[in-house]
């Protein structure tokens, strides 16, 4: 390495070594290349603060697109747009009433997920201090 700098390493192997039956293991356990993709995708998609917000409102209550709009703070175009990337991974579906379209989360598995990935980001500023 040129310019002065120095190369941490307390965070990799200081030996080079490959544990072949660990790998191994881990291969099995992966899964097939497009599962793998589609869940890259739905983070990808969920990587955006709006969509975050509409998920975690949706674990309240079925709410409506002028709902949303208001709660968020922007255009009912905008939030048809974020709903639509959502409903396109299959993490929020729509119903029909009359005029209305009311949105919802698709099933317990996003209300797990939306769970889970909060417990983690709480449980991980306690453990960091931050309030």
């Amino acid at each position: 390495m040129g310019g002065g700098m120095t190369r941490n390493t307390s965070d990799v192997c200081e030996v080079y070594y490959v544990n072949e039956e660990h790998v191994e293991r881990a291969r099995k356990a992966l899964s097939p290349e497009r599962e793998i993709m589609a869940v890259a995708e739905m983070f990808r998609n969920l990587g955006d603060p709006t969509r975050v917000k509409i998920l975690q409102a949706l674990t309240v209550e079925e709410l409506c697109v002028c709902d949303l709009a208001k709660l968020l703070g922007v255009s009912e175009s905008a939030t048809s747009h974020q709903l639509r990337v959502l409903r396109s991974q299959r993490l929020v579906r729509f119903r029909k009433e009359g005029k209305m379209a009311y949105y919802s989360l698709d099933d317990e598995h996003v209300v797990t997920l939306m769970g889970e990935a909060l417990r983690h980001v709480r449980e991980g500023n306690v453990r960091e201090g931050v309030a």
